[in-house]
């Protein structure tokens, strides 16, 4: 059975991102989704692939030669169906640290959130979505944070990550505006996974109930049926992964 049912059939997907816990999971599980006919999985190194679907490649979305390269490997009349950037960053050992207070900000760290999470992914869009298909349903989704959300913000801190987050949510939007106008098929949005058990949250799972910490499966189960039920209306739209509809 697929997770993809709203798609035409032989569906070609990136997965940015591919070595991480969520990125790793979304090539696993749509490399058994019958649909699915090729799946391109982008790394800093090169994975060694789950299956005869998945072609692997490498990608620094911090580079923008390497993310030229990168879709430069897809074959010349190749269209894609669905991209997904499962990119981020939030700590870095002691160097990158989430601010508790604004006396924590730090200039080099911010730059380096921003640098992952909103310019990588915007590179990243820049030379992925020429590739996609036109005249089907295709989807462009990058992994964001509800604690990007400006609205949502109610307890402050974690300035460099909420920031960067907020400004890769307005990056989708628009670029949704401006890619709609050309292919009025296609749907861009950010997507936030929960809260996942993985390297990146886990420092912070001690105050996070146990039903709402997600395993990778669990996260990209949830988020692979949001793709499904996106349709052109959505795009620019920021969904949870359950599919609400979270404010900017």
């Amino acid at each position: 059975m697929s997770q993809l049912a709203s798609f035409p059939e032989n569906l070609n997907v990136a997965v940015i991102g591919a070595s991480g816990a969520i990125g790793a999971e979304f090539v696993r599980q749509l490399a058994d989704d019958e649909r699915i006919a090729r799946i391109h999985a982008f790394a800093r190194s090169p994975l060694h692939p789950p299956g005869s679907k998945v072609v692997s490649g490498a990608i620094d979305i911090c580079d923008a030669g390497s993310v030229e390269r990168a879709a430069n490997t897809l074959e010349q009349d190749e269209k894609l169906d669905l991209v997904i950037v499962a990119t981020g960053i939030l700590h870095r050992g002691d160097a990158v640290r989430p601010e508790k207070a604004m006396g924590d900000i730090d200039s080099d760290a911010m730059t380096e959130l921003f640098m992952v999470n909103a310019i990588g992914p915007a590179i990243v869009a820049r030379a992925f979505l020429p590739r996609m298909r036109r005249g089907s349903k295709a989807v462009f989704a990058a992994l964001s944070a509800r604690v990007g959300s400006i609205a949502d913000n109610r307890l402050g801190g974690w300035v460099s990550y909420r920031s960067s987050k907020a400004a890769l949510n307005m990056i989708l939007k628009t670029l949704s505006i401006e890619y709609a106008r050309r292919f009025p098929d296609a749907v861009i949005a950010g997507l936030h996974p929960g809260t996942v058990d993985s390297a990146l949250s886990a420092p912070f799972q001690r105050r996070v109930p146990e039903d709402k910490l997600f395993s990778p499966a669990q996260s990209v189960g949830y988020m692979l049926s949001v793709i499904d039920r996106l349709t052109p209306a959505d795009t620019g739209g920021f969904f949870a992964w359950d599919g609400a509809s979270i404010d900017y």
